[in-house]
């Protein structure tokens, strides 16, 4: 065993090559370029590896059930818990080594916990210790005693009413025990061979877990390779974040500073639209005046004409004579005081045009504040370019040192010999593997030997079962009811025979049958309790791990063993577990004690450069112009366009007013009305003519202004126009500077303010590149705890191991006892019940004899000294029967007669 350690220790050694390697850079032959996954998350991809051939797991198919019965008669014989503290406590005081220490009380009360522990194994074995001693003296003395005509031995059976009776039970029962027997020598056999085509197994499992090791070694190189490797997925998003730092980190600076910016430099973009509308308003102002001055123009005339031909017609006398017509007088007063009605409501020939302010506005509108803005959001979209022209210097030596790391690995990978290392474990699994391949034909040798003696010891139970059943076989074909027990056939005989002789193999067999039994039950039984079933409970790791069990000054022995610090947590238990879940050697082995790969790949220590380098960037934004001189110019001109000169009250009350102060058909029906009211005449008629002229002007004129679209649209223009320039105007000047402060803000804010805002987003985007280079660690980290070098195939080895113990040899060797040891147990049953049934098939030499008419037992005499016959001093034989006095009842009642002998016929 000493010699394993040289290559286990190289293969330490390759596992810390796995931990410093990666934290270090890149291999010279990068893999081939992957797709880049989206910002911020990386894909390592998945660690390649082998797969394991071993599967450590045993269904013992229908025998199971066999195995499970076993399983529960041991709990039932040994209810104890698995006894941890007193294993621990024989082991410290090495009990049972030294005799002297024997008689000290401590281990007295071991002992006796030790017996009170096995007091069901020691119960049954001394059951089986009696029946072996017991059952071959008591045969003896039984055969004995048969000898001397006793016990059943003489051949005289005493007629009963109820002999069938007695007959077909006894039969039954032996039938029904030879059953009980068949089953369990059934159930020995099939344990038995179960064993031996199990040990087939072996190799094949030794096998599977031989080359599960050489793939564990094999492939960890190639995982050591391709943690190594995948440096490049860190180094080339780093590149690619590099080549790209003018929209990553530029473009965020940009997208900060747009948050302030933006909203100043739309405002004055808004500024600029308003600018343009306005001056359409002021054009749409003058075209209105215009059209409308002229409609209300002609309409005024025309009416001026008629209320002026209306007073000189009203000066006729007729409207002055109050003495003689009163009323027209009356009625000429009136129509003379409503001509103030006649006439235009909206006068928009009062109002002036807007043709200083338009004229402002076209000197306003010369310079193209659009473009201006326009020129503004560019400057400032221009940011990723100024931080790739003023960061070069910085990005070029950030890949200089991603460069130089990738060199230092390459280098450095060179100075552990992982290649002859994995190279010398090969060779020590092939030895170890050729060590075991010569031993098989021992074990098979060894297993064929065993073999035959367990099939000896089923044919000695099979022996007896022939006996019992051609016994039972011959006794019930050769009975006939009609012969006495003295003519009984030679069948008959012959199966009474074969049960004495299946009682007297019973006798000779069965105490080392019940020997053997009781043997395998001790050793089996134990080694069930006291290891395969704490195994799956993981008790028995809780022994191995107990502290100082080893060595006193050792608290946990396999960190004390191989590191040299029986302190640190690592036991037999943990490593078990660890390497139960297909978890990296790493983990289990608690690597870390030799090299603490999370003090190795610390982030600050291996980025400190990076991250200085990308803490001197520096971005100057002073030569960002988001309003030149011209654009602010622009504005100040715009809110000195004279808009608030304007005098919007007039303008919206005319464009409010109607057509007329009054409706035209109205006045001209009150006319009328009046007229009609006067005395037919000259003044009538002329008044008259008046009427019908109000009539035409209202039909020609106003209908057409009213309902021409020229006029509505040069009304509805007006309207809109005026109220928006009242809205335009209203405190323009301070909008103006409230917009030119806020431009001035941003314009601060960008120039002079932004080194805070640049500093954060440096410190963002050096966290995003020094992030690729922790998730690749982390990655590493993982990996080698998880993924690189599963230790699946050092737990399979103690499965495989436990599987060929336990589930192969122990289940086996306890299944065969159990049937071996039932079948032993009901040969004493099957021994009465024999020895009871032989007297209904064997033929006696005497028999019960009745007189016909008499019906009175007599007695033949026959020579013989069995108390029955006399034979006379001289040795001449008396033929003469005697009558037997009724007094005597020993010879009136005969025990048995028999018929003459031939040689005395």
């Amino acid at each position: 065993m000493r010699s394993t350690g040289i290559p286990v220790m190289q293969l330490l050694c390759v596992l810390c090559v796995l931990c410093v390697l990666p934290a270090s850079g890149e291999l010279q032959q990068e893999t081939e370029p992957r797709r880049l996954p989206p910002p911020g998350k990386l894909d390592f991809g998945y660690v390649p590896a082998g797969v394991y051939e071993t599967l450590a797991h045993y269904e013992p198919g229908p025998i199971g059930i066999l195995f499970h019965l076993v399983r529960a008669f041991l709990c039932v014989v040994q209810p104890n818990a698995f006894p941890q503290d007193l294993i621990v406590k024989l082991a410290k005081e090495k009990f049972g080594f030294i005799q002297t220490e024997y008689q000290k009380p401590e281990n007295i009360v071991l002992t006796l916990q030790a017996i009170y522990y096995e007091i069901g194994f020691l119960a049954c074995a001394a059951v089986g210790l009696v029946f072996a001693v017991l059952v071959p003296l008591i045969g003896l003395f039984f055969c004995m005693c048969r000898c001397c005509d006793n016990c059943g031995g003489e051949m005289h059976q005493r007629q009963r009413k109820n002999a069938d009776c007695r007959r077909g039970l006894l039969g039954t029962l032996l039938f029904a025990n030879s059953l009980v027997i068949t089953i369990g020598v059934l159930c020995a056999y099939a344990a038995n061979q179960n064993l031996s085509s199990q040990v087939k197994n072996i190799r094949r499992l030794v096998n599977s877990n031989m080359r599960d090791l050489h793939t564990f070694a094999n492939d960890t190189p190639m995982q050591i390779d391709y943690l190594i490797s995948q440096y490049a997925t860190a180094k080339d998003k780093v590149i690619y974040d590099l080549d790209n730092i003018g929209p990553l980190l530029g473009g965020r600076i940009r997208d900060q500073l747009d948050k302030e910016v933006h909203p100043a430099l739309d405002n004055v973009l808004n500024m600029a639209g308003a600018m343009r509308e306005t001056k359409e308003a002021l054009d749409n102002v003058n075209v209105g005046l215009e059209v409308l001055q002229e409609g209300t123009g002609r309409l005024n005339f025309n009416l001026s004409l008629v209320r002026t031909s209306i007073n000189r017609t009203l000066n006729d006398p007729g409207c002055h004579d109050e003495e003689s017509d009163a009323t027209s007088a009356q009625l000429c007063r009136n129509i003379r005081r409503s001509l103030s009605q006649l006439q235009i409501a909206a006068n928009f020939t009062r109002l002036p045009k807007v043709d200083a302010q338009l004229d402002k506005m076209n000197d306003v509108l010369r310079t193209d504040l659009s473009a201006v803005v326009q020129r503004g959001y560019d400057s400032l979209n221009n940011t990723p370019l100024m931080a790739v022209d003023q960061t070069r210097s910085v990005v070029e030596s950030v890949r200089g040192l991603v460069d130089g790391i990738g060199s230092n690995v390459s280098s450095f990978s060179k100075v552990f010999p992982v290649q002859s290392s994995v190279s010398d474990f090969n060779i020590f699994i092939s030895h170890a593997h050729a060590k075991i391949e010569d031993h098989y034909p021992d074990i098979d040798k060894m297993d064929f030997y065993r073999w035959i003696g367990c099939i000896a010891l089923c044919c000695m139970v099979v022996l007896v079962l022939a006996f019992n059943y051609l016994g039972l076989l011959c006794g019930t074909l050769g009975y006939d009811k009609h012969a006495s027990p003295t003519t009984r056939g030679c069948i008959s005989n012959t199966g009474g025979t074969m049960l004495m002789a299946g009682v007297g193999f019973t006798v000779i067999f069965s105490w080392v049958l019940m020997g053997v039994v009781t043997i395998i039950f001790l050793a089996g039984g134990n080694m069930e309790k006291l290891f395969c079933e704490p195994f799956h409970t993981k008790d028995v790791f809780k022994v191995v791990d107990t502290p100082y069990l080893v060595e006193p000054n050792m608290k946990n022995f396999i960190p004390g063993l191989l590191y040299n610090d029986s302190h640190l947590e690592l036991t037999a238990e943990s490593l078990y577990s660890t390497c139960k879940e297909n978890k990296g050697i790493y983990t289990a082995m608690r690597l870390d004690k030799v090299f603490n790969i999370s003090t190795f790949l610390n982030t600050t220590l291996f980025t400190k450069d990076v991250v200085s380098q990308l803490d001197g960037v520096r971005i100057d934004l002073r030569g960002i112009i988001l309003l030149e001189a011209e654009g602010r110019q622009n504005l100040l001109d715009f809110s000195e366009a004279g808009l608030s000169e304007i005098n919007y009250a007039d303008y919206l009350e005319e464009v409010n007013k109607g057509v007329t102060a009054m409706d035209l058909l109205l006045f001209a029906t009150e006319l009328e009305a009046q007229t009609d009211l006067m005395p037919r005449g000259a003044l009538q008629r002329a008044l008259k003519g008046h009427v019908g002229t109000l009539r035409q002007i209202h039909s020609q004129q106003i209908v057409s202004m009213e309902q021409a679209m020229k006029y509505v649209r040069a009304r509805s223009a007006l309207n809109q126009s005026i109220r928006f320039l009242e809205r335009t105007a209203s405190d323009l000047p301070n909008k103006v500077l409230a917009l030119l402060d806020a431009i001035k803000a941003a314009q601060d804010l960008v120039s002079h303010n932004a080194t805070r805002l640049i500093n954060l987003e440096t410190r963002k985007y050096t966290a995003t590149i020094v992030g690729y280079f922790h998730q690749y660690m982390e990655w590493v980290k993982t990996s080698l705890s998880l993924e690189v070098a599963p230790c699946k195939p050092l737990s399979n080895l103690l499965d495989t191991a436990e599987i060929i113990a336990c589930s192969f040899l122990v289940d086996s060797m306890n299944a065969f006892w159990m049937g071996l040891g039932c079948s032993t147990l009901f040969l004493l049953p099957g021994i009465i019940l024999a020895v009871k049934l032989a007297k209904f098939y064997r033929r006696m030499d005497t028999e019960d004899v009745y007189d016909d008419i008499e019906t009175i037992p007599m007695k033949t005499m026959e020579i013989g000294n069995n108390g029955y016959h006399s034979e006379s001093p001289r040795g001449i034989p008396n033929p003469m029967m005697t009558s037997v006095p009724t007094h005597d009842s020993m010879n009136r009642f005969p025990r048995a007669s028999a018929p003459p002998r031939h040689i005395d016929w």
